[in-house]
This record gives structure tokens, sequence and C-alpha cells, in this order.
């Protein structure tokens, strides 16, 4: 008979630090009681994980591979204590996407883990999205081992060493844990790119495979925290009066407020009312002033709204807040030709000094705005009835696109080729799920596509945070798997995922980790069968599409309902059938998925419409002539 092998120092060792931390409630506090010496023998992989936690990261998105088993069995016993969660997925793409809307969404850094070889570049095509947009994840790659026994298995077949770690670098920042002792260096670099105040990214940690279970001295002590930084504003008050005298002499000014105005709500509202000026948003800061504000003139740029282009074609003073003007967002240049000189807010300097005649002030863009009102309001320097025509017309232009949407809104069902009878028009069907959501208190996520480029038109928040557009890469798929981030999240918000067709199909593997992981949330997938954006843009450009849809029937809805613990349901083809089945939906404990056919063709009333200019096609050449003439 045989004797059961006895349990391993090892893990006896990892299970007791373990029990400790989850004891006392973290590192610091395990530290505090005794319980948990400050100077510990550890692997590198119990290193890395001690070292996160030491930053609040205790959750993770893993696929794990021949280059992740240390690391697996570290988190194997440190989740079995309490201390850490595990989400296993499907795919690299997906959890990265999941990842990065938990940072996004609920604030909570996380860290995904996979092996070197196309899992690894998979999810570092993932983590664009991240960098895109500013937010902060971990990702923690099996790399090859140090000692160049010859080609590891996945690794890039080149006779050059850390390939894996320059791709990283080249994305954003990267470390090699080439020594265990390195790990202190290591986790001050990750916590300083994902928690900076500014401009987070990704981190990529490469972790050898000989180097993950070799023993080495932590203390714990001086493992690095969560990176903080206090809110800072200019200490000199030159830029502050120079600023204040633009916007005095001003005329027509205009705030754009980018994706960095995200909770700063309060105090951006209170500088287009201090001082009179309408706010154009980005698609990542609908809802920074709210929607019926008489200063919210909506989203502006090559997709934006006629009220939003007005006021940027017509400004003679721009005030860009944490905006990185982006070419969609700023026409590629042009979307202010009338603007002399630029205020610019932001705590990149690079990106605060984008455009040219710009006085800059750099920092937290909260602490900038309060002091710069306070500077104003003691200023006593500006008459607001001087800017009474130009609030006048911005209003005006604010009703002409408010009866535009109507007409879209309440467009009856239009005749379409691919489904050869009458659809809802996708303007109308995204207004009545964005409605649903509204009464939901739901979170909205737009994927890639013509879905997005749509829904951002037509949100009507009343703060940030109540719909997440992934534009920085427009990464198809990324609002399905954004869903998964409820399964993790300390307080989940039910949401609800728009997408295309075309996004959908890119991570369906969602359906599957929604259901295994518990997700409460919703997908509507509008099927207009093509690639709709990249027709329009086509047909607008050249007067035909190309290559752009198929004659593929799909039945999404028997899709979904083939996984076990999925709810489907069939929107039909009206308004009223579509609201049926959210509420259908919207009622499942768990995932659901609403199938809604929707129209693609020539009639203006099927969208909403492009009101800028962009650098692309058969544009160029007018785009780039007209940027020569700017004067900012």
């Amino acid at each position: 008979m045989l004797k059961s092998a006895p349990e391993d120092t090892g893990s006896n060792a990892i299970k007791k630090r373990a029990r400790a931390i989850a004891q006392a409630g973290g590192v610091d506090a395990a530290l505090a009681n005794g319980n948990l010496e400050d100077i510990v023998e550890v692997s590198l992989s119990e290193g890395l994980v001690l070292g996160l936690l030491k930053q609040g990261v205790r959750k993770y998105f893993a696929i794990f591979g021949h280059g992740s088993t240390d690391l697996g069995e570290v988190l194997r016993l440190y989740e079995e204590a309490g201390v850490t969660r595990t989400l296993n997925c499907r795919n690299e793409v997906e959890m990265a996407h999941a990842a990065t809307a938990l940072a996004w969404q609920y604030g909570e850094t996380s860290a995904v883990v996979t092996s070197i070889g196309p899992g690894a570049l998979q999810a570092m095509a993932g983590s664009l999205a991240a960098a895109s947009n500013g937010v902060g994840v971990y990702h923690i790659y099996g790399d090859e081992t140090t000692h160049g026994e010859g080609y590891n298995m996945q690794q890039i077949p080149k006779e050059q060493q850390g390939l894996f770690g320059q791709m990283g670098a080249l994305m954003g920042q990267s470390y090699v844990l080439h020594s265990p002792g390195a790990l202190r260096d290591c986790m001050r670099r990750g916590t300083a790119c994902v928690h900076h105040p500014y401009k987070a990214g990704p981190f990529y940690v490469l972790l050898p495979l000989n180097t993950q279970p070799q023993l080495t001295e932590v203390s714990l002590a001086t493992l690095p925290d969560k990176f903080h930084s206090p809110a800072v504003a200019p200490a000199q008050s030159d830029p502050f009066t120079q600023a204040i005298s633009l916007i005095a002499d001003s005329k027509r000014p205009v705030i754009k407020a980018g994706g960095g105005c995200r909770g700063h709500d309060e105090v951006v509202t209170r500088l287009a009312e201090c001082i009179g000026a309408p706010v154009v948003q980005s698609p990542g800061s609908t809802g920074v002033l709210p929607d019926a504000h008489p200063l919210n003139m909506h989203v502006g740029g090559s997709k934006g709204s006629i009220c939003g282009n007005y006021a940027m074609e017509n400004a003679d003073l721009l005030i860009a807040i944490g905006t990185r003007a982006v070419c969609q967002a700023d026409c590629s240049g042009v979307g202010y030709p009338q603007a002399k000189a630029v205020i610019n807010i932001n705590g990149d300097l690079s990106d605060m000094m984008h455009y040219a005649n710009t006085i800059g002030l750099p920092g937290d863009i909260s602490a900038v705005i309060s002091k710069l009102i306070e500077e104003f309001i003691n200023s006593k320097s500006l008459d607001q009835s001087a800017r009474s025509n130009w609030l006048e017309s911005c209003t005006e232009q604010k009703k002409v696109w408010a009866d535009f949407k109507v007409a879209r809104f309440e467009a009856p069902p239009l005749m379409d080729a691919a489904w050869d009878r009458t659809v809802l028009t996708q303007p109308a069907a995204i207004k009545i799920v964005a409605d649903h959501a509204a009464a939901l208190d739901a979170a909205k996520f737009f994927d890639a596509g013509d879905v997005q480029a749509n829904g951002f038109q037509i949100v009507e928040d009343d703060r940030t945070g109540d719909t997440i557009t992934e534009t920085g890469a427009s990464y198809m798929g990324f609002s399905v798997s954004a869903l998964l981030a409820s399964a993790i999240a300390e307080t989940p918000r039910y949401s609800i995922a728009f997408t295309g067709d075309g996004s959908f199909m890119m991570n369906p593997q969602v359906l599957i980790d929604g259901a295994e992981h518990g997700v409460k949330g919703m997908i509507v997938l509008f099927d207009n069968r093509r690639m709709a954006a990249i027709s329009g843009l086509q047909h607008a450009q050249y007067g035909r599409e190309f290559r752009t849809n198929d004659s593929v029937a799909v039945d999404y809805g028997q899709l979904a309902s083939s996984v076990n613990g999925i709810k489907s349901v069939f929107a039909g083809y009206d308004s009223d059938s579509l609201q049926i089945a959210l509420n259908e939906a919207s009622a499942y404990d768990g995932l659901s998925l609403v199938h809604v056919p929707v129209y693609a063709g020539d009639d203006p009333l099927g969208g909403m419409g492009a009101y800028g200019s962009w650098n692309v096609g058969n544009w160029v050449e007018d785009v780039q002539a007209r940027y020569l003439t700017q004067k900012i």
C-alpha cells in the first residue's frame, strides 16, 4: 500500500503567511500584529504576489500555461486562505479587457496572467485599450529562462535577449525579473505606472520560468505601497493671470472636456458657469455636465454633434481640459479654425503643450480649475453679457440637435435589403436600450464600430461613469468582455454591453466565462450584418462600399442559448417588441443576450450623421491644407 507523501514544507510556509494576512486583513496589518515577519524567505512568485498585495492588488484574470504554473500554485494557496481571487478565462484579449474595465469602472487594479508566446501577444494586444485610455493594469507573463540553455517553447526564435520585455516596453513600461532581488524595484516602477494620477497605463512584468521558484529574502516593510501623488497646481500666479486675460478678451470661448475630466464633473461645471463658456465633450467624457445643462453642447469631433461642432468651429478661444487631442476629437487638428489661443489644463506636459499659442496650466484638473476660478473671481475682469450672442447661438444649435435626434429616435422601422423586411434603425434601438439602462441605473459599455459612433451621439448622461466607450483604441469586443469585471468587483453594478455583430464575434467566449463566474448583466447585440461604420465611410469618400459585409446569417440567439446559464431573447422588429425583450432579459439573474436586427443603408434616418473633418482617405489633401492655416 502506498503511503501519501508528507506535505511540502514550502507549501506549509506559504499557507501560514497567507492565513496571517487573511486574519489581519492585509500585509501591513499582519506585520503590525507580529504574525508576519518583516524579512521573509519566499519564492519570487510569492514575493510578487506579496508585492502586489502591498499595493492593494489581489485579483487576477488568468490563463495558466507552462510559463506560469509556479505562480499559479502560489495563487491557489493564497486563494484558499481568502487573500486573493483568480478568474480563469478562455481568451487573453477578453481578460485584458475585463481587467481594464475593472480599473476603469470600479477603480480596482488587477493583474492579467499568461505565458509568453501567443497568449502574451494576445494579452498585449488587448492591453492597447488600457494604454489608449489611461487605465492602469498589471500584465504578468511567464518568460524564457535566463540561462540560455536553448530555445524555450513559445519564445521568439531569435538570438536576442528579453524580446517580450522589449515589446512590453514599447507598449507601455515593462520589467524583466531576471533576478529575484530586483522585486522591490519592479514593484516601485510598476505602481508608478499603473497608479499614475494623470496618465496611467499597463505595466508588463516578465517572469522567467527558472526565476519564479527561486528563493529570495524580501523585506515586506520596504515593498512599495500603492503610489499616491498629492493634487498639485502651478505655484506661480503668472500663468493664471495670462489665462484670465485671454478669457476676458474672448468673445466666443469653448471648453473641450476630454477623457481626463472623468470624475471632475463638479469643478468643470463650475468653471463653465463662472466664465460663461459652452462645453464640448469627447466620447469618453459624456456626462461631465448634466445632459440638459444649457452649456452642454454634447460631443464634438469628426463624428460629433451639430451643436458640439458648431461651438468648436466658431470659438475664438479653446480651453482644453484633460484631452490629448485625438484625431477624431479635434477633427485631425482643424476643429477650431477661428481659435487664436489655447488654455490647456493637463497633468501630462506633452499633451498640455500640443497646440500652438498655448498657456499651459499643469497639474490635477480639480486643483488647477479651483485655483483658476478663485483667481478669476478676484480679478473681476469679465462681463458675461458680452457673450450673450455667442451663448444664444450655441443654445439655438443645441435645439437643432435635439430636434434632429427626436426625428431619428421616432423613425419607423425601415426596409432593409439584408433582412428582406423592415427593421428598427440603429439610433431608435440604441435610444430605447439607453433609456432602459437609465431606468435600471445600469452602466453602459459601447463596443467599437457603428454602435459606438451612434452611441456617444445618443447617450444623455448626467454624470461621468454611466457610459464607458472605448474610443482610445476602438477595440472590437471590448464591451462584452468588460462585463466580466462585475464578476470580481467588490460592489458590482449591473451593466449593459452595446455591441455590433462584428464586435461580438471578436470575443464571444465571454458567454462561457460569464456563465462560469456568475456575471449579472446584459449584452444587446445590434445586428446589421455588416461593418456599417466602414461601409458608411467608404460611401462618404468613394460612393461605393467594398468587402465590409457578408452573406452569412447568424442566429445569435441560438448561439447564446447553446451555453448553459445564458438567457437569450430575440428583440423582434419594432420598438414594442424590443422593450418587452429588454424587460425579460434584465429580469434574469445572470448574463443575458438580446439579439436586435437593425437597418443598414443610405436612408439618413438610419444613422446620426457626421459633422467634422478627419485626415483619412480622399479627405487628406483638404484637411492637411486647412491644418496649415490654423492659429493653434
